[in-house]
């Protein structure tokens, strides 16, 4: 009996061995001189890994340039300390795919669809190679046609010389640096993704994903280079992660009504189920977005411990079609916002949430955001807080909890400030446009409170700010222990100015609130 055992025993570890087993790159021929394309050389080290049952695909340090490497079902890619695998700066060297409307594209880096149990992990690179694929001499700019309604009209984000704040204009180039395509049970930790030449890191249709202690560095003058991309995924949990993004640096959303490309299947899932923890997060663009032009429902996410600095905008939940963004909350957060010149979203808003029509056909029914709680939240920002719902999609519950806000002069008040950016609606007067600029304005919005909200403004110039809170076209809007005032500059602004509601319950002191048609 006991040789028995000891035999069972000695065969269960020779088996776990195997399905254990290391696949040295260099084994397969991969060179690591950083010129010589060794793609076959690392997708034939992943397919002998794959069919022996899995393991672990490990590249050693040194410097591999590759096109694009498919992973696959129970594959660890392990990146040693030292390793890098670094994008070629030729196109023909990526996957081509062709999409009717966009032509021939390419894969990015690093490709895996209908996969499970894979991981990418160590201590090791993923370099996009981005330099290549951009000219970083000149500055994408805004053409008059979206300019037109901005304060500032043709001068608006102007830059008298060089490049700004960017973004740079890009050339032809692989899509997605990193894609999993309706996987199960995905893991990314520790590596370094840089440089990509458009979103770095994209999910598309998972579920069981963890991506933790990453370094993601896409280049914050580079446009579209997202961070990282979660569509129509489940159970994700993002944490201890820096990332620095040119584009949003977390995005969660779904798919719009005629997105294809080979391997994303479109399979209409919500989103659901997403915690973010623990990250420091740098955009241009958006530090956690969620939402935006044609959307799946996304629902119950959690974003808490969390610093977003030197960003455009800080939390932008935004809807412009069907489905609902709903029951999201967002706790222990510091966040710092900037006006920026050149083609970037946003305005400078911490915290911007807005639901205004952005698909044509009519037939289709606009969807909600609601259920959506901040508390604890610490910003400082160059532009108001802004709620912008529409009577077709008016915002509901939305509750913050202990907030403070530090509104700051901007160096590029003159160019920028003063304006709303509400891109990707159908009317362009509601794009970018002209507004003066509250310390929070909220339109549209049913069940909104606020409770424990303290405003500084902080050496602030300009002549277009306004009220401390502003409030118009609500139902059951409640304000307690608010600490602020209209905006030093203006004479005629109060701390608190309501229009067009039913339903107040303040603890404000007296004289420091308007109401027109208000009961």
């Amino acid at each position: 009996m006991r040789k028995f055992l000891a035999l069972a025993a000695a065969l269960a570890f020779c088996t776990s061995a195997a399905l254990a087993q290391t696949y040295s790159v260099r084994a397969y021929g991969a060179v690591a001189d950083g010129r010589t394309v060794t793609t076959a050389a690392i997708q034939k080290a992943v397919d002998a890994c794959t069919k022996a049952g899995g393991g672990t695909v490990e590249v050693p340090a040194g410097t591999y340039v590759i096109g694009t490497v498919f992973l696959k079902s129970n594959v660890t890619l392990h990146l040693d300390n030292g390793a890098v695998l670094k994008g070629s700066p030729n196109l023909t060297d990526y996957h081509p795919y062709t999409l009717p409307e966009y032509g021939q594209n390419y894969y990015g880096m690093l490709f895996t669809e209908n996969a499970e149990n894979v991981t990418i992990t160590g201590q090791g690179t993923v370099d996009g190679n981005n330099p290549v694929f951009y000219d970083f001499t000149q500055a994408k700019t805004l053409d008059s046609v979206t300019t037109r309604y901005t304060r500032q009209k043709n001068n608006y984000r102007h830059v008298a010389s060089g490049i700004g704040d960017g973004p740079v204009v890009p050339k032809d180039r692989p899509r997605q640096m990193v894609v999993f395509s309706d996987c199960k049970h995905v893991m990314v930790s520790d590596v370094s993704l840089i440089n990509s030449p458009f979103w770095t890191m994209h999910f598309a249709d998972c579920t069981g994903v963890n991506v933790t202690g990453i370094r993601l560095y896409s280049g914050i003058l580079v446009p579209n280079a997202d961070g990282v991309d979660f569509t129509d995924c489940s159970n994700v949990a993002v944490s201890n992660c820096d990332i620095q993004a040119g584009d949003d640096a977390l995005v969660v959303s779904g798919y719009n009504h005629h997105f294809e490309i080979a391997g994303f299947h479109n399979l209409r899932r919500i989103s659901e189920n997403i915690v973010i923890t623990n990250c420091n997060l740098q955009s241009a663009s958006s530090g956690i977005r969620i939402g935006y032009l044609d959307q799946n429902t996304v629902r119950n996410v959690t974003v808490s411990n969390c610093n977003i600095t030197n960003s455009t905008r800080g939390i932008n939940i935004s809807l412009r079609d069907e489905g609902s963004l709903e029951n999201l909350t967002f706790d222990n957060i510091r966040i710092e916002t900037k006006l920026r010149t050149g083609d970037w979203w946003g305005n400078g808003e911490p915290i911007h949430i807005s639901a205004i029509r952005g698909n044509a056909d009519k037939s289709v029914k606009m969807g909600r955001i609601k259920n959506v709680r901040f508390s604890n939240i610490t910003c400082r920002g160059e532009n108001g807080i802004l709620l912008y719902g529409t009577a077709e999609s008016p915002l509901e519950n939305v509750e913050f909890h202990n907030l403070t806000f530090d509104f700051v002069d901007s160096p590029l008040n003159v160019v920028a400030g003063g304006n709303v950016d509400l891109r990707g609606n159908l009317d362009p007067r509601f794009g970018l446009f002209a507004r003066d600029i509250p310390g929070l304005l909220a339109e549209h919005v049913n069940g909104l409170a606020i409770h424990d909200f303290k405003l500084n403004w902080v050496g602030v110039k300009a002549p277009y700010l306004s009220n401390g809170l502003e409030v118009n076209h609500f139902t059951n809007l409640r304000i307690s222990n608010f600490q602020g005032t209209g905006a030093p500059t203006n004479p005629k602004a109060v701390s608190v100015a309501l229009a067009d509601g039913t339903g107040v319950g303040l603890d404000v002191p007296k004289g420091q609130v308007t109401r027109k048609n208000v009961k």
